[in-house]
């Protein structure tokens, strides 16, 4: 057994699990607030629904009612119809209620350590540890309990949505050649697409011409130094403001208007890899870098493949998985002290079928693992270890060694087609999926939520 193989990326069902944030499924909830609407205590309780045999209450529907709204503010959205936000609010939770129950009926089960592990990304991805996550979860008024009951109730409708819906989805060759054929008939300049990432000097407000000179001198030094080849993601963690620091710094693949022109002007005549002269705007001083660059609807043409290692030990009755997170977690420490190799620990401890090569899983494309995995050697720099990570294949210790930026030969293009198409199909399978399990279930609608 392997963790690379070519696999479909839950990356969907994951942010389909719930409202959206940002990557993947699982979230931080937003601080609670009467300026959003009014407090649980001042809110009558009472019944709005009955699914199977389980209450949805009013104050449910409210609590969910205010997260969302609290997220639409953060994101300067218009505020919704509320009662029409509620009716939406509700029917969602009817839909997660269903799926819990069939769950846990069908013997779904997630352990604690995946609860841990799922926080943990959730404090990553918020750059703060998992301590300081709880801290803030108490501070917002619910337990560590009830959010690790919600992370839970999360898991348990993913691995339901793994179980029951991927296996629906299919992508013919006729499907990826039908749709190769569409976007070159729709071809055309306009809808070029680019993905540049960035390190930011910032500069602050009403700074003094001297600083402005030395913040200036400091973003020369990083061109300098991306132009000379080191690894631009670790740059912008050592260098670039922290706020400009998510995604090692890359802002996505979007069209020339959704960019800032002095972005769009600064690249317009670099090709992929190369980095820009250092650009100044109100925020401060920019090295850009082009990460990609292609036609919107299709999949980018080059990509930033990763080399890695990985150590995999699989929980079984004569270890469990705290003790092979101990084990591993034992085995980083000795590698950081340079008391062991990374390799030679892989040769001998591994249970995975790359144990023979040191660990090493070679040069690989975006999607090529799975989505736990690859969240977490992305956030590595070249030569850094990750704590010990629990995936459907066991608990793994990956180092990465690594990365370059390559062209795809056609048929990884056609491979990169047909990972897309199989994100739009799988997300056109949830929904389907979802209404008729909501079909299916008894559900009795009482008195509206208020």
């Amino acid at each position: 057994m392997t963790v690379r193989f070519k696999f479909l990326s839950m990356a969907v069902v994951a942010g389909l699990l719930a409202t959206q944030v940002q990557a993947q499924g699982l979230r931080l909830p937003p601080a609670t607030g009467a300026s959003v609407a009014t407090s649980d205590a001042t809110t009558a309780d009472f019944i709005v629904a009955i699914v199977n045999t389980e209450p949805i209450t009013n104050t449910e529907v409210q609590r969910e009612v205010r997260r969302v709204l609290q997220q639409m503010a953060a994101q300067n959205r218009p505020r919704p119809d509320i009662q029409r936000l509620a009716a939406d609010v509700l029917e969602s939770l009817i839909s997660q209620k269903i799926q819990l129950q069939m769950a846990r009926e069908s013997g779904i089960r997630v352990e604690d350590s995946a609860v841990d592990q799922a926080a943990q990304n959730i404090a990553a991805q918020n750059q703060i540890d998992v301590a300081t996550l709880y801290r803030r979860i108490e501070a917002d008024g619910m337990t560590v309990g009830q959010f690790r009951a919600q992370l839970r109730d999360q898991l348990l409708v993913q691995r339901l949505r793994e179980r029951d819906v991927t296996p629906r989805v299919r992508v013919s060759e006729l499907d990826v050649d039908t749709y190769l054929q569409e976007q070159q008939s729709a071809q055309d300049l306009g809808k070029q697409e680019i993905n540049l990432a960035h390190i930011l000097i910032a500069v602050p407000e009403n700074a003094p011409a001297e600083q402005v000179q030395s913040l200036q001198l400091r973003a020369n030094k990083a061109m300098e130094r991306a132009r000379a080849g080191e690894d631009f993601a670790l740059l912008v963690r050592e260098l670039s403001d922290p706020a400009a620091q998510a995604n090692g710094g890359q802002l996505g693949l979007r069209t020339a208007d959704r960019l800032p022109a002095l972005f769009v002007e600064a690249t317009q005549k670099l090709a992929q890899g190369e980095v820009s002269n250092v650009v100044r705007s109100p925020a401060g001083f920019h090295v850009l870098k082009v990460i990609a660059k292609g036609n919107a609807g299709m999949p980018a043409m080059a990509v930033t493949q990763s080399r890695a290692r990985h150590i995999l030990i699989v929980p079984s009755a004569q270890i469990s998985e705290a003790q092979a997170r101990a084990r591993l977690l034992d085995f980083k420490k000795r590698v950081q002290a340079g008391q062991a190799d990374f390799a030679a620990l892989a040769r001998e401890f591994s249970q995975d079928g790359s144990a023979a090569q040191g660990g090493d899983l070679g040069w690989a494309n975006p999607g090529m693992f799975v989505p736990e995995f690859e969240a977490a050697l992305n956030r590595l720099a070249p030569g850094e270890v990750s704590e010990p990570l629990l995936s459907r294949f066991g608990m793994h210790l990956i180092q990465l060694l690594e990365r370059r930026q390559v062209s795809l030969s056609q048929a990884e293009q056609r491979e990169a087609v047909r990972a897309m198409l199989r994100e739009k199909k799988l997300e056109e399978a949830l929904r389907t999926w979802t209404q008729e399990q909501r079909g299916r279930a008894y559900v009795e609608l009482r008195q509206p939520p208020m």
